[in-house]
């Protein structure tokens, strides 16, 4: 799986210092991604609210009383 940004890139890079993963599984991301321009930080898509069937109903309006 290639990478997606660099902060992912430098964080593998920091995990592998570490020795939390190996140089080949580093190296293989490295491999997929090749040579592609990386955006620094990627956004994370947002979120769409499910659309809602029934729509609240709208409260009555009170009529206002009569003067006497």
């Amino acid at each position: 799986m290639p990478f997606k940004s660099q902060a992912q890139r430098r964080k593998f890079a920091q995990l592998l210092v570490e020795g939390k993963i190996s140089n080949e599984t580093f190296e293989e991301w490295n491999r997929e991604t090749g040579s592609a321009k990386l955006p620094d930080h990627v956004k994370p898509k947002a979120k769409t609210r499910p659309k809602s069937k029934a729509r609240a109903k709208a409260k009555p309006k009170r009529r206002a009383k009569a003067k006497s």
